[in-house]
Parts: C-alpha cells; structure tokens; sequence
C-alpha cells in the first residue's frame, strides 16, 4: 500500500485536465504510440466531438520513480463543466489527493475555486499546478503569486507544466509520489468498497467502480449490496488500463472494477456500499450528497411503441449518470413519458443526445422550466417544476424563482452587445472587471429561467464564439409568474403550456402562435390558435379553411343561385366546426419546442 497513490485532476473548463492525463499515459507508457490518440480517456464521441469531459474517468498506471522503486499511481481525470461537478464530488471520494491545475494565461476561474473548495470538503491533499506555461500570453510567476495570495499555496511550491507540450511532466509526477499520502486501510478486515461510478454492457451486465477501503475481494466471492441487500457471485475484478485489464484480487486501497452479472439495473446505486454475504462489514460507508436538480423537462418518444425501449433506456443510463432524475409523466397531446430533471442546460442537451445515440431514440421534448416556489395563503409551500400542477393564482401569496450567478469571458469589444442581452433577459447587479488587457470578466445575476432558451446561442452569436459562459446557483427571489396556455380551436394543449415572466408571456404567445399555424394543415373549417393567461387572450393567429368552389357548376343565371349555394356551404362549415376536432401533426410540437431552443 506504500506504493500506491490514489489522485484526481480537478480545474476550470479548458484548463488542460484531459491533456495532462494524455501525458501521463505517454510517460507510463501503458499505450504504444500506435495505439495512441488524443482524449484517450474520453471514450463518448459526444465528448470527442465537444472536447469537454462529461464522465470521470479512472485509469492504473505503473511508474518508476527517480529512486528507482515501482508505484502504481490511480488516476481519475474529471469534468470541468458545472453542471458535471456531481461527478467530481463523486471521483474525489475514491482520492487520497489532487493535482489541482490552473491555465497561465486565464489563471483562478469561476470552477477553479469550486472545486478546490470539493477537494478540501474530502480533506484531500492539494497539490497546484500552473498548466500552458508555453502560451505566449502566458505569465507564470505573476500567477503564482496570485495563487499565494488568494489561495494561500507557498508560491516556490507551485509546480509548473505544460501538457500540451509535455515539459514539466515527470516533476508533477515527482510531486504525486513526495506529497500525496498512501491510501490506508486492513487488507485482513471485512470487505468495505464504495461504488463510485458503473456502466451497463448487455454482454457481462453492470460494470462497477469501486474503491477498496478495507478487506480484499477476489473472483468466486459472493458480495451484497448494503442498501437493499442484493446478493451476487463475483465473476471478475480488475484495474483500468485504458481497456480493462482483469486481476486475482482487488485489496485495501485500490481502485478498480468488479463484475458480478448484475442485471438488474436498479440495484446499482453511486455511493452504495459493496460487502462479502459470509462476512459483512459492520457499517456503510458515508455516501453521496443527493444532486439537487435545477431544469426540468419531459420526453416523449415520437413513436408509441418506444416507450417501453425508453424505460430502459433511461434505467441505464441513470446508472451511468446518477444526477439524472425521471418518473413517469403523460399528455393528452404526445402520450405516455418521463418527467426528467437535469443539473443544468449542457446536462440535458448531452442526455438527449446521448439517448438517441446510444440507444437510438427518437425523441419530443417539452420545453425546459425550472423549480419555482409557490407560497400559498394557507401557509403551506409548494415546489413546482411541471405547469401542469400550477396552483389557483387567488389562492397564492407569492412566488420565488431561482437566480443564478453568471460569469462570462469575452475580448471587451463585445461589452455593449452583451450587456444588452443580459438587460433584456432581466439581469441584475452587473459588475465587470479587465483580468488582462483587452479581455473582460463580465459578472451579473440573471433568472435561470431566462438563460434555459437560447441565452448561450445568442452570447455565441453575438460575441462570434469568443464568449465563454459559466454560472453557479445563488438564490431563489420573488417574480411575477404567469402560466401560460396555448389553446387550438377552444382546447388547451397541456404538452405547449409553460410558466413564464409576465413581461415576457405576449412574445411568447406570439411565437408560438405563429410557428403552430405553420405546421398545422388546413382544415375545412377555420381554426383558431390562441395564448391565453387564464381566461384572457393575449395571442391569436388563424389557419385559414380549404374552400371548395360551390358555385362551379353554374353558368349564367341570377346571382342569388348562386348566393343560396354559398350561404348553404357556411352553414355546413359552422356546424362542422362545434364538432370538428384539429389534427395537429407531431411536427408542430417538435417545431414549437425546438424554435424556443435554439
């Protein structure tokens, strides 16, 4: 256990996490260079096409030091991104300590401090490492004694590198070794491992994660599940080598892999506590935090008979991705779905891709909300996510929405543009600050509910890509929120209805009106789209009727023939109306809902 060092790399976005881990692989050389690509432990395409992490990933790698002895040295390498720090927290776990990397030319950022702040939560030992220091807007020395200053790390201590180049390496490696303390624990007690991740192969079942904290587990034991004492026959353990690479045992102290034929999805739970039946361990190990969901959205699968394949879908890819949450929802318009609730916007877009991906699932999804508060006159509070459950507006004393903290980078030329987005979606408290020369760290408060449409498309647009854009969770605040219903023909349809601002609700009446008597064909009659709040209309657009010509077949003769013929259509038209229903298409609903995305 001497030999053995258990680390995580923790930083901003772009920092340089992925690339180090590369270089660490090269200088252990547990790949050949044939074998060998960039963001080799990135295995999701959605994570090479994006070049962002979204799951942490572990790997073993073997290492002479200068003093000539073996260590094997456990890495996790971790997302960036806010809405995956629930990984993070989840990677730290299994840690004894961790290279905590900053870029020298952006220097300490919105996720740099979060997750310092994670890692001294798990009383891990932090080393600092000054990662790019081959930029050429690159200034070490000045960084590293901003870093003394705001983080309180002894500046001569500061290890530098640069991964992309690969200078620097064997020092931080050096540093793993000297600083970080071997994990502890008695390979002879009772088996106690904590399942920090797990993955779903329809070949061998579910693939586990887990730490050892004390005992040793081989193949041909029988292991339980302390939460709901779920019994299983161990069929292999091993370590990650990039691929995995089986092994005898697995003992106090290590980080590997088990599998044990789990079919059953639901009985693999992140933070449960892995036991042998004979000889269990006499307490659980303290778990995880429950991620505390922010967007909200249901899907609804385009053909009916997926909903079953849905089911199972999500099954598996909760246990991949335990911050996702879902239950069963329906709609009179789109059928039976999920109710599911996201860590944030990218968390969402990446588990809708990913469904239809791996899985191959053509999907609805309604327009995203957020969990607003309702405080009724009785006293009681309600939290709700789904308009569907608005309470009666007479019977509520106020409502509180959340607020979010946003940071946005961006080249101070982009400054007007970008302060008029922030104001026309309600921001608050604009502050900005000049990091460096010609770049500016802009900071204001915004309602999440504003940022959850197309906020990051449009800061894209108009900064020309340049705008980086981060946020973190502040407060819940009062709003005058409305409920608003979009009616066809004199019926609401439950699956448009959405909560929004006020002053925002006539816009979006409007927009969606429009886009609806696009996509819905005409019909005989004429048919009314409306936006109404409550029982007042604040939006209407009409889709004209087809016209068939009555009078076709008269040739000459008295005008009023022809009139008789016409009125008689009208009063066909009118009463094909009261019981007339409207076909709306399932392309209208994509196109509504996908027009307030992007």
């Amino acid at each position: 256990m001497k030999r053995l060092r258990n680390f995580s790399i923790i930083a901003h976005i772009d920092h340089g996490k992925s690339t180090l881990a590369d270089r660490f692989i090269q200088h252990t050389k547990i790949v050949t260079d044939r074998e060998f690509r960039n963001q080799l432990l990135d295995d999701m395409d959605i994570e090479r096409e994006r070049g962002i992490t979204i799951k942490s990933q572990t790997v073993c790698l073997p290492y002479r030091a200068k003093d000539g002895r073996d260590y094997i040295l456990n890495l996790v390498d971790t997302p960036g991104h806010v809405d995956f720090s629930y990984e993070v927290s989840r990677a730290l776990a299994a840690c004894e300590g961790a290279l905590l990397l900053i870029d020298a030319a952006q220097g300490i950022e919105a996720q740099t401090l979060a997750n310092l702040y994670l890692a001294m939560e798990h009383d891990l030992v932090i080393i600092p490492v000054i990662n790019k220091i081959d930029l050429p807007s690159a200034d070490p020395d000045a960084l590293a004694l901003q870093i003394e200053e705001d983080l309180g790390f002894p500046a001569d201590l500061i290890k530098r590198c640069s991964a992309k180049a690969g200078t620097g390496i064997e020092e931080v490696l050096e540093a793993v070794i000297k600083e970080l303390p071997p994990p502890v624990g008695d390979p002879e007690a009772p088996l106690q491992a904590l399942i920090f991740d797990a993955k779903y192969d329809s070949y061998r079942g579910t693939i586990i994660s887990c730490r050892i904290f004390h005992g040793t587990v081989k193949t041909g034991d029988v292991i339980q599940f302390m939460s709901n004492g779920a019994a299983y026959r161990v069929e292999e353990v091993g370590v990650f080598r990039v691929q995995r690479l089986p092994r005898e045992a697995l003992t106090a102290g290590e980080v590997g892999y088990l599998i044990a034929g789990v079919k059953t999805v639901s009985d693999t739970r992140a933070g449960d506590t892995i036991t042998l039946k004979e000889r269990p361990c006499a307490q659980a190990l303290p778990g995880f935090q429950e991620a505390k969901q922010v967007v909200f959205s249901s899907l609804y699968p385009i053909s009916t008979d997926d909903y079953e394949g849905l089911a199972a879908a999500l099954e598996k890819l909760k246990l991949n991705d335990a911050a996702l949450t879902f239950q069963k929802d329906s709609s009179a318009a789109l059928g039976f779905g999920f109710r599911c609730g996201f860590l944030g916007l990218l968390h969402l877009e990446v588990t809708q891709e990913r469904l239809e991906r791996e899985f191959g699932i053509s999907l609805v999804m309604t327009a995203p909300t957020v969990l607003y508060r309702f405080r009724l006159f009785d006293g009681e509070t309600l939290e709700v996510d789904n308009p569907s459950y608005f309470p009666d507006p007479t019977k509520t004393e106020w409502i509180e929405e959340p607020y979010i903290k946003a940071t946005i980078h961006m080249p101070e030329r982009y400054m007007g543009t970008v302060m008029t987005l922030c104001m026309e979606r309600r921001g608050e408290n604009i502050r900005y600050i000049y990091p460096i020369p010609g770049r500016l760290e802009f900071s204001c408060e915004l309602p999440l509910a504003e940022v959850i449409y197309d906020f990051y498309d449009r800061l894209k647009s108009i900064t020309q890509g340049y705008g980086s854009f981060d946020y973190e969770l502040a407060d819940y605040r009062r709003t005058d929120l409305v409920k608003l219903d979009i009616l066809v023909n004199g019926e609401r349809v439950d699956a448009l209805s959405q909560l929004v601002h006020r002053s925002s609700a006539r816009a979006r009446a409007l927009h969606i009106c429009d886009r609806l008597k696009d996509e819905i064909p005409r019909h005989l009659f004429k048919i009314a789209i409306q936006g109404a709040i409550g029982g007042n209309i604040i939006a209407r657009s009409t889709v004209n009727p087809m016209r068939k010509d009555v009078t076709a077949k008269c040739y000459g003769g008295d005008i009023t023939r022809k009139r008789k013929l016409l009125e008689k259509q009208k009063e066909g038209k009118k009463r094909m109306k009261i019981v007339g229903n409207v076909n709306i298409p399932q392309q209208a609903f994509l196109s509504v809902l996908k027009s307030e995305q992007t």
